[in-house]
């Protein structure tokens, strides 16, 4: 059993109310334990790491990284992958090499870790692909990794939610979950996807829009899944993907969609992409309306959100949300690719760029930061870029140099289109992060938003996973290229090469003894109602 003794570091522990501290840090197997009697300290490796700055693992809790809509998305844009790249490489040479944004499954993992990352979670997955999602997985070397279950569009929630039979959409979201190794419930453009595949432009666009053929709404299935979710005591609440993501006037469904809680607790995906104001799908007065949001999300702890944070050059477009996949490949004439998840969900992928002359695109990067900048409380934000929608999660170093950096912010700022001056809060906005906050918003509030007790911080009995950066003035650079990363006590990389065999993380599941539904119930419908036998359908 390998033990280190982290030396004379600069700790930063959030969850451990740490700030600063220089302090040493000790690793026992794949765990992190007290200091040990002095009696045994000369049985730990030292590693001296004065002058480095420690922070656990980064966590990841909205990115897309496998799966169905992935693996289109490399075919489509093969000139966006990257082939395999392995230990003994130095992390320079293919850690910043170009955009990639639909790197192959080996290379994500690769360039998480080379980011300092040790856990990430694929925001959407449907049921009936979690074989093969699963499959995937088993290859990702390095990082652990959960994945959260569409189910804001199956059929089953959605005959639930129309009969008002709160009891059977528990049980059933709990089975669902347990069947299909689920980590949360992700809820996207709920109603509005099964209106499109029933009609040419269908969709949802507001909480009342009756789901044809089901007597439910969007406001039905919202409040449902959110009750099921706090009745089985998930570790994350319902994952709200908002019906009319990116169209101008958005806010008003974005805030009747937080409204409607009612108190329970819930976390919305990629907000910046549902802050819009203007009218209809047009940009007449398209402008930020984040004020509005913040001051509810400021007032209401029992939400919590990612920020989808856009920055510029050519991405991918991919979503479950069929529905806006279509519309955004007839806006930008790109290729475009759509998939009908029977009975649970769909599948919109289109290349996409985003341009700084752009006025839309401009704002889309002020508004996402925006909301790093003025939600009060880091605890319940996390970053994100809802890779690769945004952009790649490869930029999350730029994104930290904006939020910790207001010169260099207010120098970007004149670099994009000037009329975003006029409709956007940011020119207004001063706060600098601190590298507490950042250790927050990047490690310790997604794993307590996600509820993974042994991440997100290093004391005793936490997973070993570990970053150490060089601190140096240019934070972009710093949280680029870390000194050190351990994950699980093994060390994988140190001085920008990767050591070690690229072995493979954890898939992260419910904790045991979550409640579940009566299996045979299910199993029946699903032998019922789907194109195949009961025994095909999940793990």
């Amino acid at each position: 059993m390998k033990r280190w003794r982290l030396v004379g570091g600069e700790v930063y522990d959030p969850a451990q109310g740490v700030a600063g501290e220089v302090r040493d840090l000790w690793i026992e197997g794949s765990k992190m334990v007290s200091e040990p009697p002095l009696a045994l300290q000369s049985s730990f490796t030292p590693v001296d790491c004065r002058g480095r700055v420690v922070m656990p693992g980064g966590v990841d809790m909205h990115s897309h990284i496998a799966g169905h809509k992935v693996n289109v998305a490399r075919k489509m844009q093969p000139e966006l992958s990257l082939a395999h790249m392995g230990a003994g490489n130095k992390r320079k040479d293919w850690q910043t090499s170009g955009n990639r944004t639909v790197p192959t499954i080996i290379d994500t993992g690769l360039k998480y870790v080379g980011l300092g990352y040790t856990t990430a979670f694929d925001a959407a997955i449907a049921p009936t692909a979690v074989r093969s999602t699963r499959a995937e997985l088993s290859q990702l070397p390095y990082l652990d990794a959960g994945y959260f279950l569409l189910a804001g569009n199956h059929h089953y929630l959605l005959e639930a939610a129309g009969r008002g039979d709160q009891a059977a959409a528990t049980r059933f979201l709990g089975w669902l979950l347990r069947r299909c190794g689920g980590y949360a419930p992700k809820l996207v453009n709920p109603g509005g996807v099964e209106n499109f595949k029933r009609h040419r432009d269908g969709n949802a666009r507001d909480l009342e829009t009756p789901i044809d053929g089901f007597g439910s709404t969007p406001r039905s299935v919202i409040q449902m899944l959110a009750r099921a979710a706090d009745e089985l005591q998930l570790p994350h609440p319902v994952h709200i993907h908002c019906n009319n993501l990116g169209l101008p006037g958005n806010y008003s469904t974005t805030l009747e969609t937080m409204r409607s809680l009612e108190g329970h607790r819930a976390h919305f995906a990629h907000i910046q992409f549902h802050s819009y104001g203007g009218e209809g799908e047009t940009e007449t007065a398209f402008c930020s309306k984040v004020q509005p949001l913040v001051q509810y999300v400021n007032a209401h702890p029992e939400i919590s959100l990612d920020v989808g944070q856009v920055l510029f050059g050519a991405t991918t477009s991919m979503t479950g949300d069929n529905a806006l996949g279509y519309y955004l490949g007839r806006l930008s004439g790109q290729r475009y690719y759509s998939c009908d998840t029977e009975l649970e969900s769909g599948c919109g992928i289109s290349p996409i760029e985003y341009k700084e002359k752009n006025f839309v695109h401009a704002m889309q990067w002020a508004i996402g930061l925006e909301w790093f900048l003025s939600v009060k409380n880091p605890w319940q934000v996390a970053l994100s870029t809802d890779h690769p929608n945004g952009a790649s999660f490869l930029a999350y170093p730029q994104i930290i140099r904006l939020l910790m950096d207001s010169a260099y912010r207010r120098e970007r700022l004149r670099e994009v289109n000037p009329r975003v001056l006029q409709h956007s809060s940011l020119p207004d906005l001063d706060r600098e992060y601190s590298l507490s906050e950042i250790a927050i918003i990047t490690r310790a509030a997604p794993a307590r938003l996600l509820g993974l007790k042994q991440k997100g911080h290093l004391g005793p009995g936490a997973d070993a996973d570990l970053t150490l950066y060089t601190p140096v003035s240019d934070r972009e650079q710093m949280f680029q290229f870390p000194w050190m990363v351990i994950k699980s006590g093994e060390l994988l990389l140190r001085d920008g090469e990767l050591l070690g065999a690229a072995n493979q993380g954890e898939i992260l599941e419910l904790p045991t003894g979550s409640d579940v539904g009566e299996e045979q119930e299910f199993e029946d419908w699903v032998e019922r109602h789907y194109s195949f036998q009961a025994n095909q359908f999940g793990v």
